[in-house]
């Protein structure tokens, strides 16, 4: 055979396995609103970039005729790119194949890729758009799956994983995304259950949509398995590529610094007029982050879910910093069994991956109620402590306002670790409120009291005094220092490059007991 031959025997090959299931597979993925796993990867990584791996795999299965049914690719499109000219690692799941499900050789073609990536240090990306096991295989799927969970696991911390769900994720298939550190699902068209509305109204004889039961606001509003909420596939590839932006290729590495124009001087005026004169009154923690960040650019995760506190990704002076933050305007910011989730595996991540960790504090405690503590208020909000006292990232907190009680504690005080603590003329730092503390310290003597209104009032304005401000936390050396509010960036951004070289490690173990 001529040379030119054997070429177009490539090029004739290639062709055929660039159109997955067929060009009618193809139409009816558009027509759904969704992309070809191929589309998907173009979308997603810098142009001309990807070099595609086991394009000729076919699947080995000779079990109800498929033998006769078998697609170059067999559902899954792997390979290598660049995101911003760094290596990043990919799998597309091929829907037009097999409806995306997944068999023997589809899930070595994903651990090979998974493997390359720890060996390498690069992140890896999956696409998601599968229907479960394929059912032909029978345990050969199971077992694929299995094999992609293990490296799910073993590569957890040392290389990002992201997931992108683009369809129904059912079964197997929504587990090894669980396992990744950050899921995107787009609205109307991304589903991740692991029984359909089939299964449960036979089993529980419960109904329910695929919408109301896993769909995109369900799991970033409900339940808090994903991350962010898109309303299209482009918006969703997108959203990847900034969040790898702010992210080290490897636990090895620290994250990238980008250039900016915003000086690091930067006098933030609204901050000093932020905090409302009366405590009770809520205000908007992210107009604090958004203006304090380089070019008020902040890409928060999950801000759907728990709202009561804010989770995300800003820069300082180029610096890539996670933020962790009480939300005043939400629940006035208390601590309960969500937020204490929320944040505690978003800490852990960033102590992962060398992200330092910016903590804003105003916490009034932790939510009372009967359904908190039987839904483990104890062990959740330990969760959160545990992370913040584990993590040697460099750890910088500033309180704006409340810090009481435990909350005080948890919320990333000197106590556990932190190496700069700031605080605010506005700041209260105490065991409880004043009115809560006077009610408890004076409960006899108010009894007693001829007039107890007039007392208690002095006696609160005098618990106000002692400790409804940062100086008595000053004075124990608990507060490093306390900020004029505008001055508020150009302190963060010294503060992170005095901790540059931070060098903390904890006693050698094979890992924690952490409350779960």
């Amino acid at each position: 055979m001529s040379h030119q031959e054997l070429e177009s025997k490539l090029v004739e090959r290639s062709e055929l396995a660039k159109l997955g299931g067929g060009q009618a597979a193809i139409d009816k993925q558009h027509e759904r609103g969704k992309w070809t796993a191929r589309e998907r990867i173009d979308a997603f990584l810098d142009p001309g970039s990807f070099r595609e791996m086991d394009r000729f795999v076919t699947h080995d299965c000779a079990d109800f005729g498929m033998e006769k049914k078998k697609i170059y690719g067999d559902g899954v499109v792997t390979g290598y790119g660049r995101v911003d000219g760094r290596l990043v690692y990919v799998f597309a799941q091929d829907f037009t194949v097999f409806g995306g499900s997944l068999s023997g050789a589809y899930a070595r073609k994903i651990c090979k890729i998974m493997d390359l990536a720890v060996r390498n240090g690069a992140p890896v990306v999956g696409l998601n758009d599968s229907g479960g096991a394929r059912i032909q295989e029978g345990v050969k799927s199971l077992g694929g799956y299995a094999d992609i969970f293990l490296r799910n696991v073993t590569a957890s911390g040392v290389v990002p994983q992201l997931s992108a769900i683009l369809g129904p994720c059912a079964g197997g298939a929504v587990y090894s995304p669980a396992i990744t550190d950050f899921i995107c699902m787009v609205r109307s068209t991304s589903f991740m259950f692991v029984t359909g509305p089939d299964v449960i109204k036979t089993v529980t004889h419960e109904e329910v949509t695929k919408e109301e039961l896993g769909g995109a606001d369900t799991h970033c509003e409900t339940s808090g398995v994903a991350h962010f909420s898109v309303p299209d596939e482009a918006a969703a590839l997108a959203l990847l590529r900034e969040l790898l932006s702010y992210l080290p290729s490897n636990n090895m590495e620290e994250p990238p610094r980008r250039e900016t124009n915003d000086s690091a001087e930067r006098l933030c005026l609204s901050l000093d007029t932020l905090v409302p004169e009366n405590p009770n009154k809520p205000y908007d923690v992210k107009d604090l982050i958004t203006t304090v960040a380089d070019d008020g650019s902040f890409l928060e995760v999950q801000p759907q879910y728990a709202a009561n506190v804010v989770v995300g990704f800003l820069r300082l002076g180029g610096r890539s910093v996670g933020v962790v933050a009480n939300q005043p305007a939400h629940l006035a910011g208390v601590l309960d069994v969500d937020s204490s989730l929320k944040a505690a595996r978003f800490v852990r991540f960033c102590d992962a991956f060398n992200v330092p960790l910016w903590v804003v504090e105003d916490v009034p405690g932790f939510l009372p109620g009967v359904d908190q503590e039987h839904g483990g208020i104890i062990k959740h909000g330990a969760k959160l402590l545990y992370a913040f006292a584990e993590a040697t990232v460099p750890k910088v907190t500033l309180i704006s306002r409340k810090a009481y009680g435990g909350a005080y504690c948890v919320m990333n005080s000197k106590h556990i670790r932190a190496d700069l603590n700031f605080a605010w003329p506005t700041a209260e730092i105490a065991v409880m409120g004043p009115d809560g503390a006077v009610n408890i310290i004076f409960r006899r003597e108010l009894a007693d009291a001829d007039d107890a209104a007039a007392r208690k009032d002095e006696l609160v304005a005098d618990y106000k005094e002692k400790f409804a401000n940062p100086y008595r936390a000053a004075e124990l050396g608990y507060i490093d220092e306390i900020l004029l509010p505008r001055e508020t960036r150009a302190r963060l951004i010294e503060a992170f490059d005095s901790l540059e070289n931070k060098r903390d490690r904890n006693p050698p173990k094979k890992h924690g007991n952490i409350p779960l």
